[in-house]
């Protein structure tokens, strides 16, 4: 005799289906899910934050939950909305839209399917990903007599302008970016006690808040003071940081203060807009043919240039700068590189040998 069945039911079918108020929470629980677990992965702060402006951008212009994104939508989206825009902004989008969709199929794909009865699926697909490669556009940074232009000019306005202390900030700033290639976010993040004297012939940055590859968070290194930086920064500390009435001795202290103060009576750090805000109007105003196009990151590409002129080798700047890869280096340097020439060149000569006692 066998052994009776007995009716299995599957709870999950049990499960009610959310209302959109009860919807839009779960929606917001699975977006600070994926914050967090993009945080656990070590990702920097600034692109988990990127990512999060993306993933809102695409949301409120689809105007409903992610997970209901079809490869029609995907097409709309990227073929109309983002048509015109910058080749490594579609990128950027699109990776932060698979990123995504990768974790809600890993964590709430069977969740999702329960709920809204929708399996969920990538909506970018090998049709609509976004072609090309996602290079940065070919930047020629400002010669050295130009450069120098612009920096004579600013330091003469120290004389006369209102505001002596963020002017002199702005201006340090910027040419510190110009002769030891760092990032505006950098120099910003940096504090006095960043400010090595001791290391070196020169003294060193402790650069603490480099830019990681593919986001992967902070990457220190160490940057020496070199091109005069190291004299630059001493004139500076000495005779521009205190007018931000900030104690040299209190830990955290920043290189370059705000005008504005903190809860505790501290100044506060200055902002990438404040830094960008100041070398616009002086290139509007000391090199004006450079005006809307000379950026804190061309200041990058000009030092690099600058010391690849002066002789240094690829591996030293690619240190200097912070790069993970030598290749991106060559992407900084390369408009001076002359392989090219010279292979023509020594063609030529070679040519011109082959010929010696043909001719009469």
């Amino acid at each position: 005799m066998g052994l009776p069945l007995a009716v299995v039911r599957d709870l999950r079918d049990r499960r009610p289906r959310l209302n959109p108020e009860q919807l839009l929470d779960f929606e917001t629980d699975v977006m600070a899910g994926f914050v967090l677990a993009r945080a656990s992965a070590g990702l920097a702060d600034s692109t988990i934050r990127h990512d999060v402006s993306n993933l809102e951008h695409l949301r409120g212009w689809f105007e409903r939950p992610l997970w209901e994104m079809q490869p029609p939508d995907a097409d709309r989206y990227f073929g109309e909305v983002m048509r015109t825009a910058a080749k490594g902004t579609r990128h950027a989008r699109a990776q932060t839209v698979t990123t995504y969709f990768e974790f809600l199929e890993l964590r709430h794909k069977v969740e999702l399917h329960e709920l809204t009865g929708r399996v969920v699926e990538c909506p970018i697909d090998e049709m609509n990903r976004p072609r090309g490669h996602k290079d940065a556009a070919l930047r020629i940074p400002p010669t050295t007599v130009e450069l120098a232009q612009l920096f004579e000019g600013w330091r003469g306005e120290l004389a006369t302008c209102r505001k002596f202390a963020p002017t002199a900030r702005n201006y340090t700033a910027a040419k510190l970016s110009s002769l030891v290639g760092l990032r505006i976010n950098e120099v910003r993040s940096l504090d006095l006690d960043d400010v090595k004297w001791h290391l070196g012939p020169f003294g060193k940055l402790h650069v603490r808040v480099g830019k990681g590859s593919r986001g992967s968070g902070p990457r220190e290194r160490m940057v020496p003071l070199i091109n005069g930086a190291d004299r630059l920064l001493r004139w500076f500390v000495e005779d521009v940081w205190g007018q931000f009435g900030e104690d040299h001795a209190r830990p955290g202290a920043p290189l370059f203060p705000s005008e504005r103060r903190a809860r505790d009576g501290s100044a506060s750090r200055v902002g990438c807009n404040a830094l960008r805000t100041g070398l616009v109007a002086a290139t509007v105003e000391y090199l004006p043919s450079w005006a809307g196009r000379l950026t804190p990151h061309m200041l990058r590409h000009f030092c690099a240039s600058e010391l690849y002129l002066a002789g240094a080798d690829l591996l030293s700047i690619q240190e200097i700068l912070g790069h993970a890869w030598v290749a991106t280096t060559m992407k900084y340097v390369h408009i001076h590189r002359t392989r090219i020439e010279e292979a023509l060149l020594a063609g030529q000569q070679r040519a011109a040998r082959r010929l010696e006692g043909l001719l009469p």
